[in-house]
């Protein structure tokens, strides 16, 4: 069980979560000297306004908690994230319940994530007895793999590089009954992977392919692939320093793969997992590759560099043509792929992609119901001539500026024929002001909604 929950509710002191609706009953269960107390110190009924209320010795009685309205368009269920970080010490219950019972209890876990591998801190000492009905190792297991994602994310590139990353992914694997394998530096040319190679041979940390399976053989196949680029200097077409400051996270797919992995093998769903991670840093060097070199690729599709930035889509498509050979019924990618999608969407609203209109259904579906915010964009074909290069087969980034994430996403599909079905889904996987249960940093995107498919498709 989470850190953040006690099962013990014996002694639980209630929290009353209001709002102008319900306030004036909560208000009337509180007692005379409880509400003067409440009028003294000026509590209003505002979202995220707390105030904890005495008891006649001391002790707390209870606290308040506003929360929007559940029709307000700026109602977040994940308000409750916030209570970790202004309770005191203590064991606590929903006594006045929240809108969404499950989605609070799990922001009271994500609300209690500390990144402290740097600085000394301890997570609060707050507890929350889980209200009935709610599937605590569920909500367990998603916030675990949360903080893993998150601390991955978080971690510096000095600490997080290509075997580190290799290193966290058996950490997991080690925890479950998988195999595992690993192609690292010049093995990656040997065992066709030229793309993978060919970003990551100018760092000193050799370049590599994580590779682990999880689950029953005859059962439905699904493949995670994440890009996994350590730190992103932009190569040759060299970022400018603001656009390097976090690149720490561009492997913030990978850190999702494994996020959703970890739900994926710790509910033992009935699928056959299989978790494709290539894991490069793309960095500035005598051999590093230049624009206009033209590089093979595992499918067999020759590929002219138009921009040595556009390195998260090559490392995928090696991937992706691996995982494609295997006939997969699901195959899905993540990755930190386009400052394009973050024009068009903004930080905390991925777009996805796929042909399959049933998946992009169920997909649409447990985003709204997940509050794990997913938006549909197309694969335009009249675009894919953008990828259109004078001597190879594909160029990886059209120079025209225009709908950088689709062509992305059509660059990947090229790679994609024999999977019964895909989805492609360009990630932030950072949070860049603070929310409810939602720290600055590393961000766990997409893997929770995905995690709900699967579990409704195989569990």
């Amino acid at each position: 069980m989470h850190a953040a929950f006690e099962t013990d509710a014996a002694s639980a002191i209630p929290i009353h979560c209001v709002t102008p609706t319900n306030w004036e009953s909560v208000a009337a269960g509180l007692g005379e000297p409880a509400l003067r107390f409440v009028k003294a110190n000026g509590f209003k009924v505002k979202p995220g306004q707390c105030l904890v209320v005495p008891a006649a010795d001391g002790a707390i009685a209870a606290v308040l908690f506003g929360l929007d309205e559940a029709s307000s368009p700026r109602h977040d269920p994940f308000r409750p994230g916030q209570l970790p970080g202004l309770l005191p010490p203590g064991i606590y219950r929903f006594a006045t319940p929240p809108h969404d019972a499950r989605l609070a209890t799990l922001a009271f876990a994500l609300g209690h994530y500390r990144f402290t591998r740097y600085r000394k801190g301890e997570a609060p000492d707050v507890r929350l007895t889980p209200p009935d009905g709610v599937d605590i190792d569920d909500i367990t297991r998603i916030a675990d793999a949360a903080r893993l994602a998150r601390d991955l994310i978080n971690t510096p590139a000095n600490d997080m590089g290509p075997a580190e990353l290799e290193a966290a992914a058996r950490d997991l694997a080690s925890n479950y009954d998988t195999s595992f394998d690993c192609i690292v530096g010049d093995d990656l040319l040997k065992q066709n992977f030229p793309l993978i190679h060919a970003v990551g041979m100018a760092s000193p940390r050799a370049p590599r392919l994580i590779d682990f399976s999880w689950g029953d053989p005859a059962h439905p196949k699904v493949t995670l692939v994440g890009k996994g680029v350590c730190f992103d200097t932009g190569g040759v077409d060299l970022k400018p320093a603001s656009g390097m400051l976090i690149m720490k996270k561009d492997m913030g797919g990978a850190a999702n793969v494994l996020a959703l992995a970890a739900m994926i093998m710790d509910a033992g769903l009935k699928l056959r997992l299989r978790v494709l991670i290539p894991a490069v840093e793309n960095s500035v060097a005598g051999n590093a590759f230049r624009p206009l070199d033209v590089f093979p690729s595992r499918k067999g599709v020759s590929v002219e560099i138009g921009n040595t930035d556009a390195e998260g889509r090559l490392v995928l498509a090696d991937a992706l043509a691996l995982a494609d050979e295997e006939k997969p019924d699901l195959l899905i990618d993540l990755g930190t792929l386009t400052g394009a999608a973050r024009v068009a969407l903004g930080p905390e609203l991925p777009p996805f992609y796929t042909n399959d209109e049933a998946l992009a259904a169920d997909v649409a579906r447990f985003a709204r119901e997940e509050r794990d915010p997913l938006w549909r964009m197309p694969l335009w074909p009249a675009y894919d001539a953008w990828l259109d290069s004078k001597v190879a087969d594909i160029n990886n980034a059209p120079s025209n500026g225009f709908a950088g994430s689709i062509t992305c996403a059509l660059f990947l599909q090229r790679f994609v024929e024999a999977a019964k079905s895909w989805l492609h889904v360009d990630i932030y996987g950072w949070t860049p002001t603070a929310k409810p249960a939602r720290p600055e940093g590393g961000e766990c995107q997409a893997a929770r909604a995905i995690y709900r498919l699967l579990s409704q498709r195989y569990g």
